[in-house]
C-alpha cells in the first residue's frame, strides 16, 4: 500500500489551506499546525513531507509572517497553488440571518466581507483562524453567533450556511506556495516556470537600481518584488523576488550574474512550474 504523503498547514480543518491541500493534492493527508512557525517546523523536522503555506492575497496583500519566516526556515517552494476565496456565512443548525447578532473569523476575512456585516448590523469578532472560529461557534450553540469560514468547515463542524459567498470581491484569490526540506528545482523548457530568490544588496549608492538593471536588459519579466526589514534594523533590508524562467535560461543567468556583483547576499529559494492561473491575470502589451 502507497504511503500517503503529509501536507502540513496553518490553521485547524475547513481552513482555506486546507482547501488548498485537498485541491492540490486530493490523496495526500493534511496536518492542521496551530501556527505558521508549527507548520514550518513540521516540514523540517520530518513530521510533515510539504507544507501549504499562503503567501499573498489579492484583497488583504501579502502573508507579512511568512516573508519573515521564509527566508530563515532553510525550507525550498517546490510548488504554488493559486486558491479563489469564498466565504460563508454560518451559525449553529436552525439559526435564521435575523437571530445573528455577532459573527466571528480571521480579521482578513472580517475586513473582507464588510459589506454583508454592515448591512446585517451585526458586531465583529476577530478571531485567529476562519475554521477555528466555525469550530467555537458550533460547541458554543448559540444561534444569534454567526461565523464568516469555508463551506467545508461548515459541513466538518455541523453548522449552517445562511448566506453564500459573502466576500466583498469576486477576484479574491490566494496564492499558496508548496515548502520542501529538498530543493527540487523543475526542468528547464518544461514549461512556465517561476524562480525565488531572496537577496541582499550592497551599502553602495544606487545599488538597487543597478542590481535590477540586468533584469531589464535581458528581457526578465519580475513578477513580484517586497522588501522587508532585517532583524528589526531599519537600514538591513532584505527583498523577496518572483522572475519568470529558469535560472539557467541565458537571459536571466545573466541577470542575476549582475545581481549578485551588488549584493551581499543571494539565495535561490525555488524553482517551480508556474501554476495556471498566472495565465489569467497577464496584462495586455501597449
Amino acid at each position: 500500500m502507497k504511503k500517503l504523503i503529509k501536507i502540513a498547514f496553518q490553521g485547524e480543518p475547513g481552513a482555506n489551506s486546507h482547501i488548498a491541500i485537498a485541491e492540490a493534492y486530493p490523496d495526500a493527508e493534511p496536518v492542521p499546525c496551530p501556527t505558521f512557525e508549527d507548520a514550518l517546523a513540521a516540514i523540517t523536522s520530518g513530521e510533515a513531507d510539504l507544507g501549504m503555506i499562503p503567501i499573498e492575497n489579492s484583497v488583504a496583500g501579502r502573508v507579512a509572517d511568512i516573508h519573515h519566516l521564509l527566508p530563515q526556515s532553510g525550507l525550498f517552494i517546490v510548488g504554488e497553488y493559486f486558491l479563489p476565496i469564498h466565504h460563508q456565512l454560518m451559525a449553529p443548525r436552525g439559526a435564521k440571518l435575523g437571530d445573528v447578532k455577532t459573527v466571528e473569523s480571521h480579521v482578513h476575512a472580517l475586513g473582507q466581507c464588510r459589506n454583508i456585516i454592515r448591512k446585517l448590523r451585526i458586531k465583529p469578532i476577530v478571531s485567529g483562524d476562519t475554521a477555528g472560529s466555525a469550530r467555537i461557534v458550533a460547541e458554543r450553540g448559540d444561534r444569534t453567533c454567526a461565523s464568516i469560514a469555508s463551506k467545508l468547515a461548515a459541513d466538518i463542524y455541523g453548522l449552517d450556511i445562511l448566506a453564500e459567498d459573502v466576500e466583498d470581491e469576486t477576484h479574491n484569490t490566494t496564492r499558496f506556495v508548496v515548502l520542501a526540506r529538498e530543493a527540487i528545482w523543475a526542468e528547464q523548457g518544461s514549461g512556465p516556470l517561476v524562480t525565488t530568490f531572496v537577496f541582499r544588496v550592497r551599502n553602495l549608492p544606487a545599488a538597487l537600481y543597478k542590481a535590477m538593471g540586468g533584469f531589464a536588459t535581458n528581457g526578465v519579466n519580475m513578477t513580484k518584488l517586497e522588501s522587508y526589514m532585517v532583524d528589526g534594523n531599519f537600514f538591513a533590508t532584505q527583498f523577496y523576488a518572483d522572475v519568470d524562467g529558469h535560472p539557467d535560461d541565458k537571459g536571466l543567468a545573466f541577470a542575476l550574474e549582475e545581481l549578485k556583483f551588488f549584493s551581499r547576499e543571494f539565495r535561490i529559494v525555488g524553482v517551480y512550474p508556474g501554476h495556471p492561473f498566472r495565465a489569467t491575470f497577464r496584462e495586455e502589451a501597449e
